[in-house]
C-alpha cells in the first residue's frame, strides 16, 4: 500500500519529466497467455474500457479455470506492473504463505529424511493461497472496472466448461495416480476415473460458486465466511493444518522490483521471494564484458551456462522471503561481485560445480506446469504475470464443495538443508520453513526496455524459468521479436545437477560433443521446455506484437486496435 501511495504522490512530477519516448502509449493493446480462452477474457475487458490491470485480473482468473494443471484460485503468483502515467513499476506479491502451524521438520520421517509424498501430495503440502487476494488487490487499487466484471469470464468458463487440450491431458497423465486418491478431485478433473479424451468438457460448478463469492464480497468472499470454512474443514479432514486465522490473515505485499542495466537496456524483474530477478541480473552482470556476437555458438553456450551455474549457486545460499531473511542485495547485484565470479570462468573449460561448494542433488522429472501471461494496454500500462500451483494440478486435492484445487508450494521450501525439492533445487536456512513465510520461487515475470523497444516476457517451467527468461531477453536484445523469443530452442544449467539440460533441437551431435570436450555433461530432455508468452512495443517502427509459445498450441496471442 505504501508503494501505491508514494506513486500517487509523485505522479504529476514524474509525468512532467518523462521523455517523449515514454509520453505516449502504443495506441494498441496486446495480450499473450497460455490459453486462448484466457487471452479472449483479457481482450474482452480491454474492449470494455478496462486497463492492463483489469485485464490482468480477467486473464489470471480465466487461467485458474481452464489451466488447473498450471495455476488456480488455490495457488499464487507474482504480478509485475508498470504504470505509464509516471513511468514507475512495482511487483504485487501474491505468493503463498506457510500456515501458522508449519514447522521446519514437518516433512521429515523418523530417520530425518524428507517424506516426499507428504511434501507434494494432499492438504499438508499446501500453503495459504495468494491468488484471490492478488486479484482483489489489483482490481481495487489499480483497475477501472468492478471486480465482478473482471471475474465474469472465469465464472462463465467454470459454469459452461472448457475442452480438454493436449497440455491438460499430458500433465494429468503425470499426476493421475495421485488425483485418484481423492474422490472430489477425480470427479472434477478425471470424469469416470480416467484421463479424459481430448475435447472432453470439464465443468466446475463449485468453483463457479467460489468465484461468485469472491466477486460479490471481495477478499472476505474467499478468506472468510462459508468458502473459508469449507477450505479449512477440507484441509483438516485430510491431514492439513490450515486454520480460519491463516486464511483471514493473508495479505498481498507490494515490492520494489529488481532493476539492472545491461548494454543500454533496463531490466525490471521479479524481486524476492522470487529468485529470478536477482539470478538474471547476476547472469547479465557476469556476461556483460563479453561481446556475444563475436563468440561462436559453443563459446556462447559455454559462457551462458557458466553464468547460470554461478547464479543458481547463490540462489541456494542466499535467497528466501525478504520479510524473514537478510538478503545481501548489494553484493548479489553488484557488478564488482559479478566481476569476481567472472574470474573463475575459463572459455576453454567448464568448472565442476563441486568447486563452488554444495551437496550433490539428484536428477528429477520436471514439468511444464505454472503459467504466464504478458499484456499491455493502449496507454502503455504493462503487466507481466507468472502464476502457479507448483507441480501439475498442485497437491492433487480439492476441498469438497469449493472447487478449489490446493497448491503444493510448501515443497518450494528447503524441507532439509541441502535436500533437493521436486525440481532438484537445493536450499538452506534462508529458505527453511517458518510460519507465515513465503517460499522461494523461480517465477520471473520481466520487462526489458530501451528508448526504442519494450519487451514483456515470462514463462513457466520450474527451475528452468529463470534461464528461459534469460535466453529470451538476450534474443530480444539481439534485435528479435516475440515470435523468436518464444520459439527458440532452450538449454539450462542450475548448478546442481551439474549438467547442461537441453531440448532435443537445441544442439547438434557435433555441438554436444564440443560441449562435452569442454567438460560439460549434456542431458537431452525428452519433452519441450517452457511455455513462454511475449509482447513487444517497438516505438521506432510503431509496431506492437504478441506471440505465444508454439510448444503448446492451446495458447493465444492478440493485438487489439482500441477505439
Amino acid at each position: 500500500m505504501m508503494i501505491h501511495l508514494i506513486r500517487v504522490l509523485v505522479v504529476f512530477l514524474a509525468f512532467s519529466l518523462l521523455s517523449p519516448a515514454w509520453a505516449d502509449g502504443p495506441g494498441r493493446a496486446a495480450v499473450s497467455s497460455a490459453h486462448e480462452d484466457a487471452t479472449a477474457a483479457g481482450e474482452k475487458i480491454l474492449r470494455q474500457g478496462g486497463n492492463a490491470f483489469d485485464a490482468a485480473v480477467a486473464v489470471s482468473a480465466a487461467l485458474a479455470v481452464v489451466e488447473p494443471e498450471s495455476s488456480g484460485i488455490g495457488g499464487g503468483g507474482f504480478w509485475l506492473l508498470h504504470f505509464a502515467d509516471d513511468d514507475s513499476s512495482l511487483m504485487v506479491d501474491g505468493r503463498e504463505t506457510a500456515p501458522a502451524a508449519a514447522t521446519a521438520d514437518m516433512y521429515l520421517d523418523d530417520d530425518g529424511e524428507v517424506d516426499r509424498d507428504l511434501a507434494i501430495n494432499g492438504a499438508l503440502a499446501a500453503g495459504i493461497p495468494g491468488a484471490p487476494a492478488a486479484w482483489v488487490h489489483l482490481a481495487e487499487q489499480y483497475g477501472l472496472l468492478p471486480l465482478a466484471d473482471l471475474l465474469a469470464p472465469a465464472i462463465r468458463l467454470a459454469e459452461e466448461g472448457f475442452e480438454v487440450d493436449a497440455k491438460y491431458q499430458t500433465l494429468l497423465n503425470f499426476r493421475s495416480d495421485v488425483m485418484l486418491r481423492w474422490e472430489e478431485t477425480a470427479e472434477i478433473f478425471m470424469p469416470g476415473g480416467e484421463v479424459p479424451d481430448l475435447g472432453t468438457r470439464i465443468v466446475q460448478p463449485d468453483l463457479a460458486r467460489t468465484l461468485r463469492a469472491l466477486a460479490e464480497h471481495g477478499h472476505d468472499g474467499f478468506y472468510r465466511g462459508e468458502v473459508a470454512e469449507k477450505l479449512v474443514a477440507g484441509a483438516r479432514a485430510e491431514n492439513g493444518i490450515w486454520t480460519l486465522e491463516d486464511l483471514a490473515g493473508y495479505e498481498v505485499v507490494e515490492r520494489e522490483p529488481i532493476r539492472t542495466e545491461y548494454r543500454g537496456y533496463e531490466l525490471i524483474t521479479a524481486s524476492p521471494p522470487s529468485s529470478g530477478g536477482i539470478a538474471i541480473a547476476q547472469m547479465l552482470n557476469i556476461i556483460e564484458p563479453f561481446d556475444l556476437g563475436q563468440l561462436d555458438r559453443i563459446e556462447r553456450v559455454h559462457l551462458l551456462s557458466e553464468a547460470m551455474r554461478r547464479a543458481y549457486r547463490d540462489r541456494a545460499l542466499y535467497l528466501g522471503d525478504p520479510d524473514f531473511v537478510d538478503i545481501p542485495y548489494d553484493m548479489l547485484l553488484s557488478k564488482h561481485y559479478a566481476a569476481g565470479l567472472r574470474t573463475t570462468i575459463r572459455l576453454d573449460r567448464a568448472l565442476d560445480s563441486g568447486a563452488l561448494a554444495a551437496d550433490p542433488a539428484r536428477n528429477v522429472v520436471e514439468s511444464d506446469n505454472t503459467t504466464h501471461f504478458s499484456l499491455m494496454d493502449a496507454e502503455g500500462n504493462i503487466v507481466s504475470g507468472t502464476l502457479t500451483v507448483n507441480l501439475p494440478f498442485g497437491a492433487a486435492y480439492a476441498a469438497p464443495g469449493t472447487g478449489v484445487l490446493f497448491n503444493n508450494e510448501m515443497d518450494d521450501f528447503a524441507a532439509a538443508p541441502g535436500e533437493p525439492n521436486a525440481y532438484g533445487l537445493i536450499g538452506f536456512e534462508a529458505n527453511a520453513i517458518e510460519p507465515g513465510k513465503r517460499m522461494l520461487s523461480s517465477m520471473s515475470p520481466t520487462i526489458v526496455r530501451s528508448d526504442e523497444r519494450t519487451a514483456v516476457i515470462g514463462t513457466p517451467g520450474g527451475s528452468r524459468i529463470i534461464t528461459m527468461v534469460f535466453l529470451g531477453l538476450l534474443d530480444f536484445i539481439d534485435g528479435n521479436g516475440p515470435e523468436s523469443w518464444v520459439s527458440m530452442p532452450r538449454f539450462h544449467h542450475q548448478y546442481l545437477p551439474d549438467e547442461i539440460s537441453a531440448e532435443r533441437d537445441a544442439f547438434s551431435d557435433d555441438e554436444i560433443a564440443a560441449l562435452e570436450s569442454l567438460g560439460h555433461e549434456v542431458s537431452i530432455r525428452s519433452r519441450p521446455a517452457g511455455n513462454m508468452h511475449g509482447v513487444m512495443w517497438d516505438r521506432a517502427r510503431d509496431v506492437v506484437e504478441a506471440a505465444h509459445d508454439p510448444r503448446w498450441p492451446s495458447g493465444g496471442a492478440v493485438v487489439i486496435e482500441v477505439d
